[in-house]
């Protein structure tokens, strides 16, 4: 009787193991086609014939042309700051400044405005910031905002985000003031006269 009964245990699990295999068997579905719908990988020719297709309607539909876009630019590059500047601080004009670091002695009372995107590094002396509106420049060595009347950092560089911002010297220094400068910028003095170089 005990050889009987592991007889049909044995039976029953091959019977059983040999269902599994077969349903197994059964579920690997060879007819899958690739690039259908059951089968997300993408070939070359599924993606030339459907999506490459697709692609080029949709860049025909946009009428944006190289003309067009050129037309935007220059739209956007005209209206530079009208409208924004301040007419007790004078404007940088571009030729004031080059692609080259300029080295500016600031003395006392005098003010130095940057041109929008002009670059100031201050090498010697305390300078504050200075601005006619509530923002001030960017300190990117720091990674800061310097609001008007902030002290700046000796060889922080600051970029001027746009025109009527700049450094002036600390009233507290007692020291040479040397700043290099890269962009437009205006030297002037407390009465608002411009220093020539």
């Amino acid at each position: 009787m005990n050889k009987t009964h592991t007889k049909v245990l044995v039976s029953t699990l091959l019977l059983w193991a040999a269902t599994i295999v077969g349903a197994n068997a059964d579920g690997n579905n060879s007819t899958i086609q690739p690039g259908s719908v059951d089968d997300p990988v993408i070939t070359k020719s599924y993606f030339d014939q459907n999506i490459k297709q697709k692609v080029m309607d949709e860049l025909a539909k946009q009428s944006m042309t190289e003309e067009k876009i050129k037309q935007i630019i220059s739209a956007e590059l005209g209206k530079g700051t009208s409208g924004t500047t301040n007419p007790d601080v004078p404007t940088p004009s571009p030729a004031s400044g080059s692609s080259e670091l300029t080295v500016v002695e600031l003395k006392q009372g005098q003010l130095l405005y940057g041109g929008a995107g002009a670059e100031i590094i201050v090498r010697t002396g305390k300078v504050t910031v200075i601005s006619t509106d509530d923002n001030g420049v960017a300190d990117v060595t720091s990674g800061k905002d310097l609001a008007a009347g902030a002290a700046v950092e000796n060889n922080h560089l600051l970029i001027v985000p746009r025109e009527g911002r700049g450094v002036k010297p600390d009233p507290k220094n007692k020291q040479d003031i040397f700043v290099m400068v890269r962009g437009s910028y205006v030297l002037t003095n407390a009465d608002g006269s411009k220093v020539t170089p």
